[in-house]
């Protein structure tokens, strides 16, 4: 009988993360390990494949069309080894997170797939807020984690750059000297503090067309073409355009979308950078 090489499920982990967050160094931030020790779980699992799975470039991460094809092997394999631990599965762990609504964007669909995949055991809970009410709950015991503005609380980690405009549909039109319709979120949004400062200090007359309870609501707002509304330009959807630079409307700015975390065990933590990586990596995109 010819024996077969036998897959670990760590290396076989490892390529999975590498090919989903298709980055190096996002991977390594995941497994909380290094890159050579990443690079070498690769090398093994492509010599007892005996086929190339990634190709790899200093700025980026591709997998080959066997890597592509080995992709629903791999992930079958991972989900029959946890089916195979089912009846040992460690208790389930509670993690609350709180994300500010103009830092959740494209990024929140990715980091749950992942969270699922690599923490089955684990119990999420998510609130959607202003930075300053999440980072309260957090101070209170309320929240594990929070991904926030930078501004409503020094320190943290810095996940991604969340650089403003003045987003509008295609079909909005406004002339300068009329005051400029805004569709915000209510007080006590930072963001929505910024946008009227900077209007007043240009002299910029404004009205308050649509208030929001979240910016789901202030995007369908401005998709419609009731209003031109301040978004960070990584959440804007397809649809709106930023019309400041074309109407003179002054610059934004940026902050800092920033993770706060008090979480101390070693399975939140993993999951917590899991979360990071894969934040980062959409982001960067």
């Amino acid at each position: 009988m010819v024996l077969m090489p036998a897959l670990d499920i760590p290396t076989v982990q490892a390529f999975l993360l590498v090919a989903e967050l298709q980055s190096f160094p996002r991977a390594v931030e995941a497994l909380g390990t290094t890159q050579a020790a990443v690079s070498m779980k690769l090398q093994r699992l492509e010599a007892a494949l005996e086929r190339r799975l990634v190709e790899r470039s200093p700025r980026a991460v591709r997998l080959t069309a066997e890597g592509v094809a080995f992709l629903p092997a791999a992930r079958a394999l991972l989900e029959a080894h946890d089916r195979a631990l089912s009846g040992e599965r460690p208790p389930t762990q509670q993690l609350s997170l709180g994300i500010s609504d103009h830092a959740c964007g494209p990024e929140l669909v990715p980091m749950l797939e992942r969270l699922h995949a690599v923490s089955s055991n684990l119990s999420l809970s998510v609130k959607i807020g202003f930075s300053r009410d999440l980072l309260d709950g957090y101070d209170r015991g309320e929240l594990d984690a929070v991904i926030a503005l930078e501004g409503s609380r020094r320190g943290g980690e810095k996940l991604a750059d969340n650089a403003f405009g003045w987003f509008a549909a295609t079909r909005f039109a406004w002339r300068r000297g009329e005051p400029l319709p805004l569709a915000v979120l209510a007080p006590p949004c930072g963001v929505r503090a910024i946008a009227l400062r900077a209007l007043d200090k240009a002299g910029i007359g404004w009205s308050e067309a649509f208030v929001g309870g979240g910016v789901t609501a202030v995007v369908a707002a401005t998709l419609a073409g009731l209003a031109v509304a301040p978004l960070a330009r990584r959440i804007a959807p397809a649809g709106l355009i930023d019309i400041g630079p074309a109407h003179g409307l002054p610059r934004l700015g940026a902050s800092k979308v920033m993770l706060h975390s008090k979480v101390s065990d070693a399975a939140r933590r993993a999951a917590l950078r899991t979360l990071a990586a894969t934040f980062r990596s959409v982001a960067a995109q």
